[in-house]
């Protein structure tokens, strides 16, 4: 679909947040001349043969034991016999059954070391439990929305609304794809759209504050969009410009995908009270160690939570015993808010300076496998990071951002938002230099979901809109003809083939010279990406160039049928790329000898050596 038209007889836009630690949806009825975003409450397990509904859909899945299925304890209005539990149960049981809890499966599904369609989650659990895959985990999150949505909007099936699903920005071509894969798998339409959660947040922001946004925005302002959640950060920079007179958004800078977040929060709260569990003489195993990470989150929460939402001045923390003596009861102890607070933003939210870099982790000659999580928790130093590597021509060290929009569940703490304000400040200056918060309230919770709606709503009408396009520049790594050398692979050129900020929509031809095509056979297509290398045009090629600036991600790999025009085995070729409408990259290798051309699609079912 194409042109932002509107799927026949569509009557919702359907905005779907697909979260590390919860799953939103937001809709907002395709009459009228201004959007009315709703929330849709979404019924689930809240206790074994409980159900209730609730605002949010915790990205958790519990894989039952053969008994609990069997008792119908996990059936829900719309399904009975069921076999796994989403949502909230699954979140509680995560602190009691650990090995049968899946967590982090967005984390896990743009994660190139392992094989994703592969059944590997909970990562780590014994033999016996069953596993899932991260794309299944997905396709199972997906589901359980769409059966709610029919189950509140029965005359309105989900194939003919139109359906946003927000992704993080970082999110590369190979995590988008499979994204996709997993959403036509739990039964959205074909022409469902992704838009970047950073970006979902400001359409969020646009839609509370209607054609106010004018008056706190203006020409050459830089809108910071820091989105902290549960499993990522996620660090955007939209620019306001002027054309023909009126002001519109640029998405100009979007940061690496950083597993930083609210569960590194919940760890470094668990061995804090670890640590309080030992003076009372209770040594932890590793069972109980999980157990007490899924606790830590409800306390957080509980003791940060804003206003009168808050807990008292300490929070109870209880583990079940494990040693003779516990068999059957609980161990716990109590924590200060004040003292969970000064932790967590000392270790997430330091006070460093702007030429600070995150500090790289010590490698050790063994390392378990599972997510590369950020070796340096401090968010700010990852944001100086972000703002230094994006300073443009013209500009001082650093990217100087005007104002600051917050995201992500992290940020529902009011200490941390201060903080990182204060940070700025100390950067660019204090008073009227400093960066701001943007004006206007919206609940961190439903951010995402709500402007995902108001996106397709604005797509369709007409609304403000922020311009952006790809998040990166994508090469395809060519190799070199020349002599070889015995133990040396072959010196590797990056070719350019999608500038920064293609459009959906759109495509390139590549100018380059013919470029042999290997088909008939198996062959690995080698593809690069850089977030900060804004000037590289379709052909412009790079000789070297560092980690930094590019990094590969996944390969390419196809066995093209071959051309029975041409004898060799390889066949010369030009490059087109195309970003379609849903923002997915292909790029088509159109021979120069024939009318034949090939698409070369990700293949992302092996994991990278």
């Amino acid at each position: 679909m194409t042109n932002g038209a509107a799927t026949p007889s569509a009557d919702y836009i359907v905005g779907i947040d697909l979260g590390t630690t919860n799953c939103v949806l937001g809709y907002a009825p395709l009459e009228g001349d201004a959007p009315e975003v709703r929330l849709l409450d979404i019924p689930q397990l809240v206790a074994a043969g409980t159900v209730e509904a609730r605002p949010s859909l915790p990205s958790f899945i519990y894989l039952a034991s053969s008994h609990e299925a069997a008792d119908g304890a996990l059936d829900l209005p719309w399904a009975s016999g069921q076999t796994i539990a989403v949502g909230e149960y699954a979140r509680r049981q995560g602190a009691e059954v650990p090995d049968r809890t899946v967590v982090a499966a967005k984390s896990w599904l743009c994660y190139s070391r392992v094989d994703r369609h592969q059944p590997i989650l909970p990562w780590g659990a014994p033999d016996d439990v069953p596993k899932i895959s991260p794309v299944t985990a997905t396709q199972r999150y997906i589901e359980h929305l769409l059966a709610a949505w029919h189950a509140a909007m029965p005359e309105a099936p989900i194939t003919r609304q139109r359906v946003v699903l927000t992704v993080p920005a970082s999110f590369d071509a190979a995590a988008r794809e499979l994204t996709r894969e997993a959403a036509l798998a739990a039964g959205l339409p074909d022409d469902f759209l992704l838009l970047e959660e950073p970006q979902a947040a400001v359409y969020a922001w646009l839609a509370a504050w209607g054609d106010r946004w004018r008056r706190d925005l203006g020409v050459g302002d830089r809108l910071l969009v820091c989105d902290v959640g549960g499993g990522t950060t996620d660090l955007t920079l939209v620019g306001v410009a002027e054309e023909g007179g009126e002001l519109l958004l640029q998405r100009v800078a979007v940061g690496n995908h950083l597993l930083v977040g609210g569960d590194n929060m919940d760890l470094a709260l668990a061995h804090f009270v670890a640590a309080r569990f030992a003076e009372q003489g209770t040594q932890l195993d590793a069972w109980q160690s999980v157990a007490l990470w899924h606790s830590c989150r409800a306390a957080k929460e509980a003791l940060l939570a804003p206003g009168d939402r808050a807990a008292g001045d300490t929070h109870p923390i209880s583990v079940l015993g494990r040693g003779r003596r516990l068999i059957g009861g609980t161990v716990t102890v109590d924590v200060e808010r004040q003292a969970v607070s000064d932790l967590l933003i000392e270790g997430f939210f330091p006070r460093s300076g702007l030429d600070e870099r995150p500090a790289r982790q010590r490698i050790s000659g063994f390392r378990e496998i599972g997510l590369p999580f950020e070796g340096d928790t401090g968010v700010t130093r990852h944001l100086a990071a972000f703002l230094k590597a994006h300073a443009g021509e013209g500009e001082e060290s650093a990217v100087r951002p005007t104002h600051v929009l917050f995201n992500g569940g992290v940020f529902k703490a009011e200490p941390f938002r201060r903080r990182l304000l204060d940070v700025l400040g100390a950067w660019f200056g204090g008073g009227e230099a400093a960066p701001r918060a943007l004006a206007g309230e919206h609940d961190l919770d439903c951010a995402a979901a709500k402007g995902a709606a108001y996106y397709g709503w604005a797509k369709q009408a007409g609304g403000v809109r922020i311009r952006g396009g790809t998040a990166r520049a994508y090469y395809v790594g060519i190799e070199t003809a020349g002599l070889a050398v015995p133990g040396a692979p072959r010196p590797l050129r990056a070719l350019c083939v999608v500038p920064f900020g293609m459009e959906e929509g759109t495509e390139a031809d590549v100018p380059s010279g013919e470029i042999g095509l290997v088909v008939g056979e198996p062959a690995q297509f080698r593809f690069f990406s850089s977030p900060t290398r804004k000037e590289d045009r379709p052909g412009d090629v790079l000789a070297c160039w560092s980690p930094d600036e590019l990094a590969e991600t996944d390969p390419l790999e196809a066995t093209l049928p071959a051309d029975e025009a041409v004898e060799e085995p390889y066949v010369p070729v030009k490059f087109r790329s195309r970003i379609t409408e849903l923002g997915m990259f292909e790029l088509w290798c159109v021979s120069t000898q024939s009318d034949k051309q090939w698409k070369l699609e990700f293949s992302v079912r092996e994991p990278m050596e």
